[in-house]
């Protein structure tokens, strides 16, 4: 194929700004799907993608387009799934940058155009939704062309619902984005940037090629493992997968060479051939670091072993998982998984109870912090059962983030408001235009993760929008509370919490545990602590059996005499009592928020 004749663009935007939808006309409009076969968002494959209507995976298909092949990735909105983006600019020379016309610039608009400029992608700007009543486009390219400094009059209008303007678009792409550069004659380079798992068929890898030719049947050597596998069957998704002879300079498509171990071909991968190898590896990706860690525990104890194999066929296609096996007192053997964010945590979770059949508890989220301790020594510290005691802690250093928080003004000061509730710090307050404000805060990573996203939208009525970044670590005054049932300490509802909120944690956690487990044979104290010191208290009161049904009447010492020999047997149970705690209680327990 010639180079001249491919165009390699990512479509990216805030979420909900119309990326899914203007995939769709795409496809329909180059005719790569009949109209009898067009399904809205057409090629998210999740179900959870469409119950939730956003996209969590970067989708990538091939369509034609007036003696041209456009090759589109279709990636997703939300700031927990960044790293998808990054990932799918390496394979292109451009970008489609879509703009809500009735909502204007957003937090993640920004942060994706950052990614873009700092990749040298060309950027095609799109005003979306012109056929909205509250659409105004002239306002919003003149404040596209203020805050990321596109000329207005380059800005195009388009309806990706009706399919206004996006021939125009597709010229725009042909037009302004280059098209990709590759030596035909030089060693095979292609990089993988994304894969996933078939259970018949191995690892599919999606590849861009950047050197040479890629041919069905010859072997390959994968650069960074040194494994090496023939190829079965190499193709392009148009967008069902369709075999091809080979792959050249810039093309991209996908690759199955019957992989069965899931670590020899992971995103960020260099492939070359065997007989005439290249002389180094791509760049690849920088390795992304998690934000937000929990625990994953099967209900099932028999189940370790499937959740193990299970993560390893899912961070085959999402990268930024991590996790390490743990063990706690109880909930028994299960992992410490880390994510880039809350929803990213959520869907995690999802994605392995529906795709791999698994029933998980998921302990509460925490972050990772920088343990000081009096000796020198720096420790890490995910998880709060890990923290050292007291006595041996010089200072704890937590993750702050750079939060942007885009809004009309109107909702400014209760905003302002809930950040300070969060222990921000306010940087920066500009306005990009005179209805709307862009807030800059400084706030612990520790306050965003909970339920910060949704308090923010309730609070803006839905027309808020975040985005936030690593700024370092800082000092903080923070404690562990750890949480007793019968006098034990209870691992799973262990938490870091700032000094001020733990007396809070302790008795929202006492209360609802309180009304959550199931009353024993003897009174269950349930207590909240830091350190030594008890800060609440709730008890279960024990069932009791009628021991006085028998007696009609007569003496009152034989009642006594009756009581006093329950209350021996509920003092001696008690100090050899278990606490029973049914399963779900971990769960409801941990939606503290509910």
């Amino acid at each position: 194929m010639d180079l001249a004749n491919i165009r390699n663009f990512s479509i990216i935007a805030h979420i909900d700004h119309g990326k899914s939808t203007l995939s769709d006309r795409i496809l329909e409009i180059t005719g790569a799907v009949q109209s009898r076969d067009m399904r809205a968002q057409y090629l998210d494959s999740m179900d959870l993608e469409r119950e939730r209507g956003i996209t969590i995976k970067a989708q990538n298909v091939r369509v034609p387009w007036k003696d041209n092949w456009l090759h589109l990735i279709d990636t997703p909105g939300h700031v927990d799934f960044g790293y998808e983006v990054s990932r799918s600019l390496a394979a292109c020379e451009g970008v489609v940058l879509v703009v809500d016309a009735a909502q204007g610039i957003e937090a993640q608009t920004l942060a994706n155009c950052y990614l873009a400029l700092e990749s040298n992608l060309e950027i095609v700007a799109v005003l979306n939704k012109i056929d909205l009543p509250a659409a105004d486009p002239d306002r919003y390219a003149m404040e596209i062309e203020k805050v990321l400094g596109i000329p207005a009059e380059d800005i195009l209008r388009i309806s990706a619902k009706t399919g206004a303007g996006v021939p125009e678009l597709l010229d725009a792409v042909i037009e302004r984005i280059p098209a990709p550069k590759g030596d035909i004659n030089a060693p095979l380079q292609a990089l993988i940037f994304d894969s996933q798992y078939d259970t018949y068929r191995g690892v599919v890898s999606s590849v861009r090629v950047m050197n040479g030719r890629m041919s069905s049947g010859s072997k390959l050597l994968f650069m960074q493992t040194k494994a090496t596998h023939e190829v079965l069957e190499i193709g392009a998704r148009m967008p069902a997968p369709t075999p091809v002879a080979e792959l050249g300079p810039g093309e991209v498509g996908y690759l199955i060479a019957g992989i069965k171990d899931v670590g020899e071909a992971r995103s960020g991968e260099t492939v070359t051939t065997f007989a005439d190898p290249a002389s180094a590896p791509l760049d690849g990706y920088l390795d992304p670091k998690p934000m937000v860690f929990c625990g994953l525990f099967p209900i099932d104890g028999d189940d370790f072993e499937n959740l193990r194999e299970s993560l390893q066929r899912l961070k085959l296609n999402d990268a930024s998982i991590t996790y390490e096996p743990e063990s706690s007192g109880a909930l028994g053997f299960g992992f410490r998984c880390g994510f880039l964010g809350l929803l990213h945590m959520e869907i995690v979770k999802e994605r392995l109870e529906r795709e791999f059949n698994l029933a998980l508890i998921a302990t509460a989220p925490s972050v990772e912090y920088m343990v000081r301790k009096t000796d020198g020594q720096v420790l890490k510290v995910d998880n709060p059962a890990d923290l050292p005691l007291t006595n041996y802690i010089a200072s704890i250093e937590e993750p702050f983030f750079r939060v942007s928080i885009i809004t009309p003004k109107e909702y400014t000061g209760s905003l302002m408001e809930l950040c300070q509730e969060r222990r921000g710090e306010l940087i920066k307050l500009e306005y990009l235009s005179p209805e709307r404000v862009d807030m800059q805060y400084s706030m612990p990573l520790a306050e965003v993760v909970v339920d910060f996203f949704d308090q923010l939208k309730s609070r803006s009525q839905g027309y808020a929008s975040l985005d936030y970044e690593l700024a370092g670590y800082r000092p903080s005054d923070l404690v562990r509370v750890d949480i007793l049932l019968n006098a034990l300490p209870a691992d799973a509802f262990s938490t870091i919490v700032h000094r001020d909120k733990a007396y809070n944690y302790g008795n929202r956690m006492c209360g609802k545990l309180r009304e959550l487990i199931p009353r024993q044979m003897f009174d269950v104290p349930i207590q909240a602590a830091i350190g030594g010191r008890i800060i609440a208290r709730e008890t279960v009161k024990a069932k009791r059996k009628d021991v006085l049904a028998k007696c009609y009447g007569g003496d009152i010492s034989r009642k006594r005499k009756l009581l006093e020999k329950q209350k021996e047997g509920k003092k001696k149970m008690k100090s050899i009592g278990r606490v029973e705690v049914p399963g779900d209680v971990f769960i409801s327990a941990l939606k503290l928020d509910d």
